[in-house]
């Protein structure tokens, strides 16, 4: 299946994607939004890719920065390290980690870089659930560094979504709590919604979620979680759903942005 993007993403006739731009187009954009996606290269199950975070964290950033007349940034494709009971870990062949520092100063360098390009708002915008706690670090930093001249946000895409949107979401399952939808409904419905091409069928058959331990172990053994890599189970995921999730997060978002650039 042809990827749409160009032809969907330009509401005004002007791509927001960074990469597609000349340096004399991109110049003239630092006075708007500058969009950072940051995703991770990590299993996902046998039914979806490794570069599911990427791909959701680049395509959240691309309908944002296209309503907010925003500037996309290349997406960063590799993330901090996969735990076991949120990503799988490290048993699985093409999940590929970051040290904690590594990640959080490139997140500095790259602040820095758009900051010297004369960018003073910029949002980071997270797709795997253990790179937050390093780009926060980041972002404390440069703060410190610029002071009230630099406007930093960092938010997961999932944090907008409102209880009624989960209600929808989890008609069929308990919400098993964000660690655990690792490769489960909102990922693998998100992905047939953005990249349905990408998407492997049969889904994994229905399964309860893993019960965590109370602490973490290593090293981490072979058995310590599903063979599959799926937490929990994926089996009512739709293309319906993923769109419901990404209008959702993406208006509240917009409205947000809109509202600090008054």
């Amino acid at each position: 299946m042809k990827d749409k993007t160009d032809k969907t993403i330009k509401s005004d006739g002007i791509h927001p994607y960074m990469k597609s731009m000349t340096w004399k187009e991109y110049a003239s954009r630092s006075e708007d939004i500058l969009i950072i996606p940051i995703g991770s290269t990590e299993q996902h199950g046998p039914h979806l890719p490794l570069c599911v975070d990427t791909v959701l964290a680049e395509e959240f950033s691309l309908r944002i920065a296209d309503q907010i007349h925003g500037v996309m940034a290349p997406p960063l494709n590799y993330g901090y390290k996969s735990k076991p009971f949120s990503g799988g870990g490290p048993l699985f062949p093409g999940t590929i980690d970051l040290n904690g520092l590594t990640l959080q100063l490139l997140v500095q360098d790259l602040i820095d870089e758009f900051v010297r390009d004369g960018f003073r708002r910029i949002l980071l915008f997270n797709a795997h659930y253990e790179n937050e706690p390093f780009i926060v670090e980041a972002m404390d930093l440069c703060s410190g560094k610029y002071g009230n001249e630099l406007r930093l946000w960092c938010t997961n895409w999932w944090d907008p979504l409102s209880g009624n949107v989960m209600n929808l979401i989890f008609d069929e399952v308990p919400f098993p709590g964000w660690a655990l939808e690792h490769a489960a409904i909102t990922e693998t419905s998100l992905m047939m919604y953005f990249k349905p091409e990408l998407v492997r069928y049969p889904l994994p058959a229905p399964t309860e979620p893993v019960k965590p331990a109370f602490c973490y172990k290593y090293p981490v053994e072979q058995g310590d979680i599903p063979s599959t890599g799926v937490l929990s189970t994926a089996a009512s995921s739709s293309a319906a759903k993923g769109k419901l999730i990404a209008d959702h997060v993406i208006k509240n978002i917009v409205n947000y942005l809109e509202e600090k650039k008054k």
